[in-house]
């Protein structure tokens, strides 16, 4: 029986992960997962329900909804994208605010959340060759990745995009806003008790702050063709 092929991608947030990932699995028709999106997924029913206090603190209460929710992946569409659901609802745009920003790295530090999180995900590692990226995919949700990639950029560049995103949505954010998300996030993801940022053992770099999408794409697609090829 022949083996999955699985491709890890860690980095910090707006290091442009997200977007390598999706052009290495439409190169390779393999299945694309955004662990982030499932993160700010659980972000959105938590601020939804009111089980965050005014300090974005978890209420105690969140414990008795880890049953209440589920969280998957539409099946790709005719363009191989795929989009994630709450409960069954694709709720893609709801989760990319700035709202959610501020609240995904205090809800991803829970030990039980990120359980139940991380068994999703090697279930999808089970079925299919796979792209996934995140903050611990290579280090704790598929520590043995065939192939292990870890994205960087500078802050400043990170912030940058975000920011320039959040335009093109028509959104009114100031530019240090997002600078000082993008801050928060990264000494969250770095400090956390539980499967913290860290960079996998064995993982390629990539540092995408002045390079192009393109070049980033072709720089890891070198990486990738060789290592497949043996």
């Amino acid at each position: 029986m022949k083996k999955n092929i699985v491709i890890s991608l860690d980095g910090h947030s707006g290091c442009g992960k997200s977007t390598l990932a999706k052009k290495i699995a439409e190169a390779l028709n393999y299945i694309y997962i955004d662990t982030g999106a499932m993160y700010r997924a659980v972000s959105l029913y938590y601020m939804k329900h009111n089980l965050i206090d005014q300090e974005g603190k978890l209420n105690a209460n969140f414990k008795d909804h880890l049953n209440s929710f589920q969280i998957d992946f539409t099946k790709p569409n005719a363009y191989g994208k795929s989009f994630v659901r709450l409960n069954g609802k694709v709720v893609e745009d709801k989760i990319r605010t700035l709202e959610v920003s501020n609240q995904v790295s205090e809800v991803s530090k829970y030990p039980l959340i990120r359980e139940k999180l991380v068994n999703i995900q090697q279930q999808y590692g089970k079925k299919e060759n796979l792209v996934m990226d995140g903050r611990d995919i290579g280090t704790v949700v598929f520590p043995n990745a065939d192939i292990k990639f870890w994205v960087k950029a500078s802050a400043d560049k990170r912030a940058m995009r975000r920011w320039q995103e959040f335009k093109e949505k028509g959104e009114e954010i100031e530019y240090q806003q997002v600078l000082d998300n993008i801050n928060s996030r990264d000494y969250q993801d770095l400090n956390r008790e539980v499967s913290p940022l860290k960079k996998p053992t064995g993982a390629i770099e990539i540092d995408t702050s002045n390079i192009t999408i393109q070049a980033t794409f072709d720089e890891a697609m070198n990486h990738i063709n060789k290592i497949l090829a043996k």
